[in-house]
């Protein structure tokens, strides 16, 4: 397949780009193209052959539904079949934004969107570019993270163009998003509101629209669900191509000369954690600043592939606000944690 890429501003796009790149929905293709969390392979929602190509392209699993992009409430009836007045007095106020709401499909949604289940999820991106195009395209767009299945997310065009090059009919090569992190989701159908993934949108902000929100194990990375009933909850996802081991302590680094440290793992930690240290890593920004953690996160994964290093350690970080979101991408992303010195030294000498 050739790939056709065409530079494109985010926030000011040029019409003349986002019609040929509708015109590719419309004729159902592929389009890749930014949020404001990241970037997504999209096609038309409500063709199942659209979408069946999002899954070829990705490698995807057919049991792991996909999110629908809406530019309009107008959009969001057509995809839903039954609206709680207050989810809908909610998402007035909140949408667009970084937040995926679960509600009960609507029949021009095809199966292969939502896995075969009766629900769908639905969001509003907060992206000039994105929003322009779903509403030229004149339908819902359905948009999984432009990645291989079960890599990390991609968060600049960049990456996007290596990746999906061949595979897909179009790439709006439009530079970095905004969050670098995906979208939460909340299952609007239980009472109280269930958290399934923790996102770009501080599950603190949704108290003052939801009552007691339940924070499920599977949306702190902890433990998968049996059934995806939305993205990221069954499979292993973000991950790079080296193990990633979490430090349960990122000071356990000093128990040990930094070159024995730094011959076999590449550290990614914050900048604090990097004080006092001669040895060579990813910094992740401040922890002063957990959204800027969360923005690098993904493109720290993938600095991680391209170093002659043998794995990744990455420090854990305090689950507050986004940091729940940090740590639920790090968990599954990880292979495992390191929780004291001699399980990093059996680390470091094995191999």
């Amino acid at each position: 397949m050739k790939t056709r890429v065409v530079k494109v501003d985010q926030v000011d796009p040029d019409i003349g780009v986002l019609k040929e790149a509708s015109g590719v929905i419309k004729n159902g293709g592929t389009v890749v193209f930014p949020t404001e969390t990241v970037y997504g392979l999209g096609a038309n929602a409500y063709s199942a052959e659209a979408c069946s190509k999002i899954f070829k392209a990705k490698n995807r699993p057919e049991d792991n539904p996909l999110i629908v992009h809406v530019a309009n409430r107008r959009q969001l009836l057509d995809c839903t079949s039954e609206q709680d007045p207050e989810v809908m007095r909610a998402l007035d106020s909140i949408w667009p934004g970084p937040l995926t709401v679960l509600m009960k499909r609507s029949s021009r949604i095809p199966d292969n969107v939502t896995a075969g289940l009766d629900t769908v999820a639905v969001r509003m991106p907060a992206n000039p570019l994105a929003l322009k195009l779903i509403e030229m395209s004149g339908v819902p767009i359905a948009a999984p993270s432009a990645n291989i299945a079960t890599r990390p997310s991609i968060v600049d065009s960049a990456d996007a163009i290596a990746e999906l090059d061949g595979l897909v009919d179009m790439i709006l090569d439009a530079g970095p998003t905004f969050f670098g992190i995906e979208s939460t989701i909340i299952n609007t159908m239980k009472k109280p509101v269930e958290l399934l993934r923790p996102g770009a949108f501080d599950h603190a902000d949704l108290e003052p629209y939801f009552d007691n929100i339940v924070v499920s194990d599977v949306a702190r990375g902890i433990s998968a669900s049996e059934i995806a009933i939305t993205p990221g909850m069954k499979y292993r996802h973000y991950s790079p191509d080296r193990e990633l081991y979490i430090l349960s302590d990122a000071g356990l680094i000093k128990s040990f000369p930094t070159g024995a440290v730094g011959e076999k793992a590449m550290l990614i930690m914050s900048s604090e954690k990097f004080e006092g240290l001669s040895v060579d890593g990813i910094s992740l920004g401040s922890e002063e600043n957990l959204y800027e953690i969360a923005r690098n996160l993904f493109t720290a994964f993938r600095k991680l592939e391209r170093t002659p290093k043998a794995f990744g350690l990455i420090q854990s970080f305090p689950e507050r606000g986004v940091g729940l979101a940090i740590m639920n991408r790090i968990r599954k992303a990880s292979s495992g944690t390191i929780n004291s010195k001699e399980e990093l030294e059996a680390l470091l000498h094995s191999g």
